[in-house]
């Protein structure tokens, strides 16, 4: 039985606008976006890292286009790519143009750096005219030099400045087919700013913590930062940055939503940290499994405790799992023993029960 809790607040109601077949706001799930890490200008590379992405849930994925090598890259990725795909420009508008014409779903600039409102106009005209959305994408980083000075810094009020008066220039030219971002590694800047910004407009939010670092880092900023703003009801569509594989980024990212109990896929595995009880080499078994069964799409809940101690209890809500003893183990289904493994069947039995209860093909290379 799944607890239903009042710490959630209920969704921000938020417009809807779409990037390529993907809705965001309006009610919708929050999606899930991720960046590739590759050079553009290499197609083969960039496309099945693309392909990776997808395969890992990542519903829209960003791509850097810095030079005109990158646009024409892009322009023969999009031939191959089925997936809607963001062009992510800064500082050259032009290239934001030659984006949308080779069949961008969208474009990410940040005004600040862009080259202000003279070169931002042709931009969203281009939007306008293409029927293509955008992101308003302000960033700590880079704000505009008056807005630095007068709230002495990249604070969150200076960032919500500069948000509030690029939304009200879109606004002015009668453009209203965005998201918008407010993002800083700093996770408290952050949440101060997204907070703000969500009491003043309904337009979509794409919530993230940028520059959050490696695997633990990233991800524990990343979970407090998401965390905190999806818990109060703030947030379209998300990206978790870390400086690993992106496919690590769609992982945490699905982890975050499920935690809160919002968008649930794939196996979520459950094991204990282990204790003077454990007889078996629990960490490379939970390791494995994990890489084996990360491909999956259906939820499902398994367990892999260090012993039948606590084992079947801790595991009670699992759909499946397996707690380990000495040379043996315990194949176990909603807290209930079913029977005993030999400790080198245990991860072959572990995924034949994953499979049969999924439907879904299951990594069994190498096991016999």
């Amino acid at each position: 039985m799944k607890f239903k809790s009042n710490l959630l607040k209920p969704r921000r109601p938020t417009r809807a606008i779409f990037v390529g077949n993907i809705q965001i706001g309006g009610g919708v799930p929050v999606s899930v976006q991720s960046m590739t890490n590759t050079d553009t200008c290499d197609v083969e590379a960039t496309s099945n890292q693309i392909q990776r992405l997808v395969n890992a849930g990542c519903e829209i994925v960003r791509l850097a286009i810095p030079n005109d090598a990158a646009l024409e890259g892009f322009k023969k990725i999009r031939e191959v790519c089925i997936a809607p795909l963001i062009a992510d420009i800064h500082f050259n508008y032009k290239l934001a143009l030659g984006a949308l014409e080779a069949g961008a779903d969208a474009v990410r600039i940040n005004p600040g750096n862009l080259g202000g409102a003279e070169k931002t106009r042709p931009v969203v005209e281009a939007c306008r005219m293409l029927g293509k959305s955008l992101r308003l994408g302000v960033n700590a980083g880079s704000l505009e030099a008056d807005l630095m000075e007068r709230y002495g810094g990249p604070t969150p009020e200076a960032m919500v400045a500069s948000a509030r008066r690029w939304v009200r220039q879109f606004e002015d030219w009668n453009f209203d087919n965005f998201k918008i971002s407010l993002k800083a590694s700093d996770v408290l800047v952050t949440v101060a700013a997204y907070r703000q910004l969500s009491k003043e407009v309904d337009y979509p939010l794409h919530i993230g913590v940028t520059e959050a670092g490696g695997l633990i880092a990233g991800t524990v900023k990343s979970a407090l930062g998401l965390g905190w703003l999806l818990s109060e009801g703030i947030g379209d569509t998300m990206r978790v940055s870390l400086t690993r594989d992106p496919v690590e980024e769609v992982r945490v990212a699905y982890e975050i939503l499920r935690a809160l109990h919002i968008r649930e896929r794939g196996v979520e595995i459950i094991s204990c940290p282990t204790c003077g009880r454990c007889q078996i080499d629990l960490f490379s078994l939970a390791e494995e499994a994990e890489r084996r069964l990360a491909p999956l799409t259906k939820p499902i809940k398994v367990a892999i405790m260090g012993c039948v101690v606590n084992g079947p209890g801790e595991a009670r809500e699992a759909d499946v799992g397996i707690a380990g003893g000495k040379g043996v183990g315990a194949l176990i289904k909603k807290g209930e023993m079913v029977r005993t493994v030999p400790e080198g069947e245990l991860l072959r039995t572990l995924l034949l029960e994953v499979a049969e209860l999924t439907g879904e093909a299951v990594d069994m290379e190498g096991l016999v």
